[in-house]
């Protein structure tokens, strides 16, 4: 389904915004983990005005324009019109969209925000209407919002469907309009009396819970007891961090980042930007809490606030026998799935099953027994937290999905109802079980993603109030309670003049976690809480730690029912050796496993073994493999008796130093059986005899492989095994052969030669071991080879590496692939990619690397010798690539390297087109160098016409460049150079005139009204005395507007974004400086009027690689210092700059920053871009200056 804005025909006059098709910006987006957040432009206030529109479309299949619309209709005090594509809107869809019908009379900055669902009628069967819904928040800039795919043409104008009836199509609107309040100097803790939490990035699921359990005052003075020391440090630990957290919500004016307890969570920044499960937050919390009070005077706190117990009992029917077991727990998991409500939830909790049939149950004594199973409550917790199963895997659609049917709660919860139905027999009956709602916890969204608050009264009183976030609000009962059901809201008709049908929609905000305090208990859990509570170390803002910090207890894992045995045979290592692995003997992930219960005799599981692989038990003898200190895994030793009578349970215990999760074998079979197929028992090893292993090197076919093993006498020699080493080889008697033993290969390979004639046990040759052989070589076979011997090709193995080679103009296609060594230098590189492109000069190969997070080109190639080895340039910080771009160039690289090459867009002032230019020249050359070379280039309105350039940056002047300066240091590559001529009027300025600068720009709504500039700016002479509208009659002829449009034009001054709306008698000179300045490209006049032109990528800067998707990104810059911590000191630079993914979106190296901003860049991209721009210095691990880059997506925050 694609929600989208309808795009505009350049031939059509059409009130809404022109938006390229294939940049449509699609609504309710839900990127990944994240969620939506509210702001102050999307949350609507409970003002709810609904209304329905019914369209018949009388012969429909005769509409020949491309976009139809309706008449107008009003709802919401608001006029709105439903927008049809008959044939679709370039899809084989029909594409229908809600339309603002008054766009273009409405007042400068209108916004209006609408939940609506449009329908086409099926006039057969109105259960087949297809019906779809969003929501919007409607501006100049988007001022209509649909659907471009809402159903196949196919399916629309089959006349069995029933959907176009005698040539008539029934399209009906319900839109439920919210007028929209600017909530930014809302004051949390003067209108309610507390403070929000700061949200990380997605964690205001955590922020809920945090809100919740701060709002148990009992648990919150335990909390404040739990015992921690000023030398504690909050982020290393959970009670400092939850103590520092609750004090300061405590007596904090403003919302609380949440930092330091996240860190003492041991997350990093990137989990911060993930939605965790929120019961397994709780629970994981509750459990590290009640580990750090035991020993202390708060133990036993967590239990006493939140456990209860309950029975699980399995009776017979038939027999006299009963089992049961208690268990405890901290919350309780509700169904909602075919639950009216809370008490239908525990009905289904204590719900009896009845084990019958097949499923009988096994009782002691009795054998098979028909059998009642169930639950039952032996006590609940004066805290009682009841987790809402609103999130469920649909086997049927093998996902998972939500629950958003309507599911009740009460204000007061009796579970003592019909006799104390959910207790058993055990219960204390003297205690009453009547619960008062305390908090609810809500979720916002989809599965995938949403948002999270909570509605909580403190005191149990009356008043509720809305925890979101930052923002603290006074809600009513209706808001906490059946606002929060979930289901479908039913909104009555309040316009007469419409179809009385009511409005319905799915609420997929719903609750998801209910606490309820037992009223026998309340007065203790809502307690006091005040100073003499809290240490005073934590008063001083946390200055102590603690003395002494409990050990966390490893919990064992739960030990498996069974062991997974690798069995690694003569035939995996034949199989493997040359061909998947070189090194080492074997892959363990691709030898025969054995899933054996771990109770199962060592003895058991060796006849299953001569069962499956038909090798008898007597011919089978087991060896451990054993990881050594240079990393190497070889076979150690082989089981002896004792070992082999043990269960397989204990002897991986026993043998697993490392506790890994299988036990890994070789199995050693004596080459007799293979050979003859004789079955007969391994020779008795004894400490004289050390177990061999050989591989072959081929140095002609350059082929590594395994021939055998064999067992040798430590005291004898090599050269007293030769026979046998020449039978596994194939080699004629008396062949001479070079002996290597394969030590290791990390981080280097290790391969020495083996005398033939010192003993196995001066060469510390030892079991497990690896020798590699080959015939020795004539002098000419070695220079004829290139990998002459077992080491070299080793080494050759180590570093070999399949590299793909792209062309840079093809960034996405593989042209060729070269196996190369790590160890290749630049030069070595170059060579081969130019002999694989017939290329004789290989100085004219420029590669370039690849950036691992982008999938895309780095912007800088790689210089002339630049780097030492490919190893070098595959490297993308802690990342290693196998790709590389290339480019032909038709100059030697160095010489290249001594120009300097431009790209530079001339705009023709008569003809009004733009050109784009490559100019070389050397490094030293100046501006005036680069002009002459243009004037040669281009056509110029006359002979003594002058030129100059301009730096452009997204729509603004930034800089005209002296003719003197040279050329070295200016970036092309993310600003434009302009060249235009420089008008006569500029040339003759009269000491009051001013030269300033023109910008387009509009104000969006949905973003604080930001300022946005488009279009081309340009620089006009404004006289001493001119008033605006002299101003306004030039601008009207420079730029050739047709008067009715031009008199939707406002014009401003704008200093630093804030705009200043102009008079036509206001004198424009005198609201600019005397002289152009630094930052007088942010001191300019202002056109703001609405984007008509075509939406396209920005072709008039041309980057050195282009592209596929956009972004945009904002950079601030500190210019004063926040010691006051006062944010509006942040002076805005909207440096708006269009880029790939190449720039974007690498958590790994952002930083928060003051003011909540997070900065989220990549550094080698921020250091280009703003380091060249704001002479900000950047590294790897830190911001020098406080800069901040917020990623946008195709343009919308």
């Amino acid at each position: 389904m694609t929600m989208m804005a309808a795009p505009v025909d350049e031939d059509d006059d059409m009130l809404v915004q022109p938006t390229d098709f294939n940049d449509g910006i699609e609504a309710m987006e839900v990127v990944g983990q994240g969620e939506t957040v509210s702001t102050a432009e999307n949350q609507p206030v409970d003002d709810p005005q609904t209304g329905k529109f019914t369209w018949t479309i009388d012969n429909f299949s005769k509409i020949n324009m491309r976009k139809h619309y309706s008449e107008s209709f009003i709802v919401g005090g608001y006029k709105w019109r439903v927008l049809l594509f008959p044939k679709g809107n370039n899809v084989d869809h029909l594409s229908v969209y809600l339309d603002v019908a008054d766009s273009a009379s409405l007042p400068y900055g209108w916004s209006r925000f609408a939940h609506f669902n449009l329908a086409v009628i099926n006039q057969f069967d109105p259960k087949l209407t297809v019906k779809k819904d969003t929501q919007h928040q409607f501006n100049v800039r988007e001022s209509d919002w649909g659907f471009t795919s809402f159903m196949p043409l196919q399916d629309l104008y089959d006349p069995a469907r029933g959907f176009l009836v005698n040539d008539s199509l029934i399209v009906e609107a319900d839109v439920n309009v919210r007028k929209v309040v600017d909530y930014w100097a809302y004051d949390s803790k003067k209108e309610t009396g507390f403070v929000g939490l700061k949200n990380q990035g997605a964690t205001c699921y955590m922020n809920s819970l945090l809100q919740t359990l701060y709002h148990l005052p009992y648990f919150r003075k335990a909390v404040y007891h739990m015992p921690t020391t000023e030398n504690d440090v909050p982020s290393n630990s959970i009670p400092l961090a939850l103590q520092s957290l609750f004090y300061k919500i405590q007596y904090s004016d403003t919302s609380v980042a949440t930092k330091d307890l996240t860190k003492s969570f041991g997350w990093d920044t990137y989990d911060s930007f993930m939605q965790h499960d929120v019961q397994e937050l709780n629970r994981v919390l509750c459990e590290k809490l009640e580990d750090k009070m035991k020993g202390t005077a708060v133990e036993g706190t967590i239990q006493q606030l939140f456990e209860g117990h309950h029975m699980n009992y399995i009776e017979c029917i038939n027999v006299d026998y009963k089992s049961t077991r208690k268990e405890s727990f901290y919350d309780l998991q509700l169904d909602v799935k075919g639950c009216k409500d809370v008490y239908e939830s525990f009905d289904k909790y204590v719900e009896v099953e009845r084990l019958e049939g097949e499923n009988k149950y096994h009782a002691e004594q009795y054998g098979l027994q028909d059998a009642k199973k169930g639950v039952l409550f032996i006590d609940f917790p004066p805290v009682l937290q009841l987790q809402l199963k609103r999130f469920e895997y649909d086997f049927v659609r093998d996902t998972m999905v939500k629950i958003n049917d309507r599911y009740e709660f009460p204000l007061q919860l009796d579970l003592d109802r019909e006799n104390g139905k959910y207790l058993s027999p055990d219960a204390d009956r003297s205690v009453r079980n009547l619960y008062t709602l305390h908090s609810v916890l809500v979720h916002s969204g989809g599965v995938h993603g949403g948002h999270y608050y909570a509605f909580i009264r403190p005191t149990l009183s009356d008043q509720w109030y809305k925890f979101d976030d930052e923002r603290v609000t006074k809600e009513e009962l209706k808001r906490a309670l059946e606002e929060q059901y979930g289901g479908e809201e039913e909104l009555p008709q309040t316009n007469p003049g419409f179809n009385n049908t009511p409005f319905k929609f799915t609420k997929y905000s719903n609750a998801y976690m209910l606490v309820y305090i037992r009223e026998c208990d309340k007065d203790k859990v809502i307690c006091g809480v005040d100073e003499k509570d809290i240490a005073q170390h934590l008063q001083a803002r946390l200055k102590k730690e603690q003395e002494e910090k409990e050990r966390k207890r490893k919990e064992k894992a739960e030990a498996h029912l069974y062991t997974i045995i690798k069995v690694a045979r003569d035939e995996d290592l034949e199989k493997q050796i040359g061909k998947d692995i070189h090194f080492d003997l074997v892959d363990h992930d691709k030898v025969r496993s054995f899933r054996i219960q771990k109770q199962t005799l060592f003895t058991q599981f060796k006849e299953e073994v001569a069962r499956e692989l038909g090798i008898p038990v007597a011919c089978q003898r087991f060896w451990l493999w054993a990881k050594r200190q240079n990393h190497t895994y070889r076979p150690n030793r082989p089981l002896n008796e004792q070992e082999e009578a043990q269960t397989v349970g204990h002897l991986k215990e026993a043998s697993n130093k490392a506790h890994n999760a299988e036990l890994k074998l070789f199995l050693e079979v004596p080459l007799q059986f293979y050979e003859q197929k004789i079955p007969m028992t391994p020779p008795e090893k004894t400490k004289e005899d050390v177990l061999l292993f050989f591989k072959l090197y081929n140095p002609e076919e350059e082929q590594l492989r395994y021939v055998g093993r064999t067992f040798v006498k430590a005291g004898g020699r090599p050269i007293d095994v030769l026979d046998r080493l020449y039978e596994m080889g194939g080699f004629a008697p008396n062949e001479e052969i070079q002996l290597y033993e394969e030590i290791k290969f990390e981080p280097n390979v290790m391969c020495e030669h083996i005398d033939k004639k010192s003993t196995f046990r001066a060469s510390q040759l030892e079991d497990g071991d690896i020798i590699c052989y080959q015939k020795a070589l004539t002098r000419e076979e070695e220079e004829r080879y290139r990998y002459p011997d077992v080491p070299s090709f080793l080494e050759y193995v180590r570093n070999r590496q399949v590299v793909h080679f792209r062309r840079l103009e093809k960034p996405k296609e593989d042209e060729f692939c070269l196996e190369l060594s790590k160890q290749h230098s630049y030069d070595d590189v170059v060579e081969r990619v130019a002999q694989k492109l017939g290329l004789e000069d290989a100085s004219k190969i420029r590669l370039t690397s690849h950036n691992c997070y982008s999938q895309q080109p780095k912007p800088q190639p790689i210089k002339y010798r630049g780097v030492e080895r490919l190893s070098d340039m595959l490297v993308h910080y802690n990342q290693t690539s196998d790709i590389l771009y290339f480019e032909t160039l038709d100059l030697p690289l160095p010489e290249l390297q001594g120009l300097k090459t431009l790209k530079v867009a001339f705009h023709n002032a008569k003809t009004e087109e733009l050109s784009v230019h490559n100019i070389r020249l050397p490094k030293q050359s100046t501006v005036g160098d680069v002009i002459n070379e243009l004037k040669g280039k281009v056509e110029l309105s006359n002979s003594k016409a002058e030129l100059r350039i301009l730096e452009v940056f997204y729509h603004k002047i930034y800089k005209i460049f002296p003719s003197n300066e040279k050329i070295e240091n200016i970036n092309d590559q993310y600003w434009t150079l302009r060249a235009e001529e420089i008008p006569e009027e500029e040339k003759d300025l009269g000491p009051q005139d001013r030269l300033i600068h023109v910008y387009h720009f509009t104000r969006d709504a949905s973003q604080n009204h930001m300022v946005q500039n488009f279009g081309e700016p340009f620089f006009l002479v404004v006289r001493e005395n001119e008033t605006l509208v002299d101003v306004k009659d030039r601008i009207k002829k420079k730029l050739q507007v047709p008067d009715e449009e031009f008199s939707k034009w406002k014009f401003a001054f704008l200093s630093l974004g804030r705009p200043e709306y102009l008079q036509d008698s206001d004198i424009v000179a005198s609201r600019f400086q005397r002289k152009d300045t630094y930052g007088a490209w942010e001191h300019y006049l202002g056109l703001e009027h609405t984007d008509s032109a075509p939406k396209r990528s920005h072709q008039s800067n041309q980057n050195r690689h282009s592209f596929e998707k956009p972004y945009s990104a904002w950079l601030y810059r500190d210019l004063h210092p926040l010691s006051n911590g006062d944010e509006s000191t942040i002076l805005r630079y909207h440096y708006t700059l269009k880029y790939g993914a190449e720039h974007g979106l690498m958590l790994h190296y952002g930083c928060e920053l003051r003011g909540g901003l997070f900065c989220v860049a990549d550094v080698d991209q921020l250091q280009s871009i703003v380091g060249y721009k704001a002479r900000v210095r950047c590294n790897v691990l830190s911001f020098h200056s406080l800069v901040v880059a917020v990623i946008v997506s195709k343009g919308r925050l």
